[in-house]
């Protein structure tokens, strides 16, 4: 089968893998259909994932339709569309219990498909604890409606569930890439009194004003003036950091209104300063981490009943032979890029 395969920092190759078996009786093996290509793996193109094996076939965000389980699989069976989880989980360790399920203690626990093993963009997949990492779309739900449920949807909706986002709130995020344009359709849906994207390009902060017109744009320059104007306590009672820039993380604080809560989604590329003097008096309260993906029902079911479409942002498709175009359309934000779909 064809597998887009890193191969060493700054590489990735279109490359002839064999399909993948049942090595565990709670694994799945998922024929894709459709996968796309996210920020995460460019990260481990250029050397910023440590933890992630050369050798193994990238891809973390698909979907696809259930070829075989493994005997102890109950939650799926052949022939069933699926959405496939970004992170394997046990669903029985402390961590799986309380939520946390980015941080599951398995050996396999966490980030894992494509990453530390073979994962999507490829032919088929091998999903270890399937019971888990596995959820049905709805007859109701497109493909292309479920596709980024299992990562980047996940992630946004994460976001605004620990925000503790409130009816009537003022909530700044900062970034309108693919990861702060979920997070825009899930703080939505808490009902805040009003949403400010702060966003450096302008191409995507005219996709904003294109597709939700009741949302108030601006630029990084603009954004601290912005937010004092539109809030009633100086500053965002909610401020979610999805950008991961230069200058991004103490634009969160400072915009931030006293004993608002700070929740950071950005990956960075480097270490940020927490400058407590600075800071003293305004009591933050800061949420970081990685995505606890553990809400891929609830959301598919938002999705089936209408409430997120996440559609205008998939904005290019490529076949699983052509990738390499795909990777430079999404890499070099071509054409006003926002996610790129391939289809295998």
């Amino acid at each position: 089968m064809l597998a887009c395969t890193y191969v060493e920092k700054g590489k990735f190759e279109l490359r002839e893998k064999s399909r993948p078996v049942i090595e565990n009786a709670q694994d799945a093996i998922v024929r894709v259909t459709l996968a796309s290509i996210c920020s995460s793996d460019l990260h481990i193109k250029h050397g910023f994932v440590p933890r992630a094996v050369p050798g193994i076939t990238v891809g973390h965000e698909m979907v696809g339709i259930v070829e075989e389980t493994g005997e102890a699989v109950t939650a799926v069976k052949k022939g069933d569309r699926v959405v496939v989880n970004v992170e394997t989980f046990c669903g029985e360790c402390f961590f799986c219990k309380n939520g946390y399920v980015n941080n599951c203690t398995d050996k396999l626990g966490g980030w894992a498909l494509g990453c530390r093993i073979d994962g999507g963009q490829a032919e088929y997949v091998r999903v270890p604890l399937a019971n888990q990492g596995l959820t049905k779309i709805p007859d109701n739900v497109t493909d292309e409606q479920a596709l980024l449920v299992g990562d980047v949807l996940a992630t946004g909706f994460w976001a605004a569930r620990i925000a503790e986002i409130a009816p009537g709130d003022t909530v700044l995020i900062l970034g309108a890439g693919p990861t702060g344009l979920c997070t825009l359709l899930c703080a939505m849906l808490k009902n805040p009194g009003r949403i400010i994207v702060c966003e450096k390009a302008e191409e995507r902060r005219a996709f904003v004003k294109q597709n939700y017109p009741g949302v108030i744009v601006c630029s990084p320059e603009d954004v601290l003036e912005t937010v004092l104007r539109h809030s009633k306590h100086g500053g965002a009672d909610a401020v979610l950091e999805v950008a991961g820039g230069e200058d991004t993380f103490r634009l969160a604080w400072q915009c931030a209104r006293p004993n608002a809560v700070v929740t950071v989604v950005a990956m960075y590329d480097g270490p940020q300063s927490l400058p407590l003097p600075e800071m003293y008096g305004k009591n933050l309260t800061f949420k970081t981490g990685g995505v606890d993906g553990c809400d891929c029902r609830e959301i598919l079911e938002h999705i089936a009943q209408g409430k997120i479409n996440t559609l205008p942002l998939i904005t290019h498709t490529c076949e699983l032979k052509n990738i390499e175009k795909g990777y430079e359309i999404f890499e070099k934000r071509m054409d006003g890029v926002i996610k790129v779909a391939v289809r295998i």
